[in-house]
């Protein structure tokens, strides 16, 4: 038996009277619960109107969290903004010289699988597209010429380049990979359950801690002029080779073979190498929003509203959360979640033909609408607002101008129209669904369709979305 049931239970033998009395002292309990529920909820409001607006930047690796607060920044901060831009040039040069050896790397494996026939896979095993890559191959070996060894050999010093950036610029530089990467895709089913949970953020053990740049990890790591003078000088000497790399029809058609679209990714610069490999080159705006760095761990960055900004409070301190998205680190999240002002989750809307870094087998899309109805539905973050961007839709076009079928690798999405705006309405529809179906209380969501590494398309979002941001706090 229930031990409180006897307890809770009226009494026995209770008249009449006794039981309109008891009823009476139980409404004025519940009365003066309510008031002081009520009151400690109205305190929370006060705090967080008189502190800091606390905003958690949400979503899965890649999607866009770093690059949206540097938009915040660049709009409402540009003192600060300007103060470290010239820092980024680090990372655009680590960024540029990862493009040359990503695609230096596939064309080396072309060349030794003329050199000596190796497979990465026996004729039992090998799939149908592994037999079609090494027939692909084995036309292309005829095509090699002396070039590209000598482009093999004059490009190899940026191999030490990229280990000494990456040294410098620490841990923001290496990319999460899976283990193991199987070729294969893995079509999506929308509404799949997920088997991730945010837990509650009661008796938090994980520290907010601050990178070590006294206001946020705002700008990149700087490199003493002389390193910059070396770089810069292997840069230059490499500059017209790696233009040829680049533009050199059949490596081009190796990429395209291999279904690789680097232009696609963050920190893509190799249609900029005349700018960019320059003595006095400066990183542009669009240079640092473009820039990648993986967040590691939880990132802080701290920005006060310039003056002139009629959107948002002149003097008002803003604290933006980047929380690194990856499966392994989204149990660290609970803890910012009491206390938070606004959340804004971005889901990357172009990568549903697309698999998660650190594990092969899971659709990014799929991903994404798994992480968002966990977030949606956490009774933690009930009464906090949420904004979603839909993001990266300029890719989204891009991939389907050049025929990639979204019902290939999302069933649902059927016999519609293949285009951009079709594809956009169709996800916004569904995340829709998951925020009204799985939220714990009915509450209004502003959704944006987003391409933040496009500066002036994110500061007219940020102008549209203006009542948004400024009710927040």
């Amino acid at each position: 038996p229930d031990p409180l049931a006897s307890l809770l239970a009226p009494p026995a033998n209770e008249n009449p009277q006794q039981k309109a009395a008891r009823e009476r002292a139980e409404a004025e309990a519940r009365k003066v619960s309510e008031a002081i529920d009520e009151q400690i909820r109205q305190e929370k409001i006060a705090m967080k109107k008189r502190g800091p607006v606390k905003v958690l930047l949400l979503g899965q690796s890649e999607s866009g969290k770093s690059s949206t607060i540097k938009n915040f920044q660049l709009r409402y901060a540009r003192d600060q903004w300007m103060a470290e831009r010239l820092s980024w040039r680090t990372v655009v040069y680590l960024n540029l010289v990862r493009n040359v050896v990503e695609v230096l790397d596939i064309l080396v494996q072309a060349m030794e699988a003329k050199g000596n026939g190796r497979r990465s896979t026996s004729s039992a095993d090998a799939t149908d597209s592994d037999r079609e890559r090494r027939s692909q191959s084995s036309n292309n070996s005829n095509k090699f010429s002396d070039k590209y060894s000598l482009l093999k050999l004059r490009l190899a010093p940026l191999r030490s380049v990229l280990t000494d950036l990456e040294r410098r610029v620490g841990p923001g530089s290496l990319e999460v990979s899976s283990p193991s990467s199987p070729t294969s895709e893995r079509r999506m089913l929308f509404g799949r359950e997920s088997g991730m949970g945010i837990g509650s953020s009661n008796g938090r053990k994980v520290d907010k801690h601050r990178p070590p740049t006294g206001e946020g990890r705002t700008s990149s790591p700087k490199m003493p002029r002389e390193d910059h003078d070396e770089v810069t000088d292997i840069l230059l000497a490499c500059k017209d080779d790696m233009k040829n790399l680049w533009e050199d029809s059949l490596v081009q058609e190796l990429l395209s073979q291999r279904k690789v679209r680097i232009e696609d990714s963050s920190g893509f610069f190799l249609n900029d190498i005349d700018r960019i490999v320059s003595r006095d080159y400066e990183p542009s705006d669009d240079d640092v929003v473009r820039a990648r760095l993986r967040s590691v761990g939880v990132q802080e960055y701290k920005f006060t509203v310039a003056a002139g900004q009629c959107i948002l409070d002149q003097g008002k301190e803003w604290i933006m959360y980047d929380l690194e998205g990856t499966r392994s680190m989204r149990a660290s999240w609970a803890p910012f979640f009491d206390d938070v002002n606004a959340i804004i989750f971005l889901a990357p809307i172009s990568c549903f033909d697309e698999q998660l870094r650190e594990d092969r087998n899971v659709n990014r899309l799929e991903d994404s609408l798994q992480l968002w109805r966990t977030v949606c539905s956490s009774r933690i973050l009930a009464k906090t607002q949420i904004i979603l961007f839909l993001n990266k839709c300029d890719i989204l076009r891009n991939k389907l101008q050049r025929g990639v079928q979204v019902k290939a690798h999302v069933p649902s999405f059927g016999d519609r129209k293949n285009d951009a705006a079709t594809a956009m309405k169709y996800f916004q529809h569904h995340f829709k669904e998951i925020f009204k179906a799985s939220s714990p209380e009915q509450r209004s969501l502003y959704a944006y369709f987003t391409s933040v590494v496009d500066t002036q398309a994110t500061s007219a979002t940020l102008t549209m979305g203006k009542y948004q941001f400024h009710g927040i706090y």
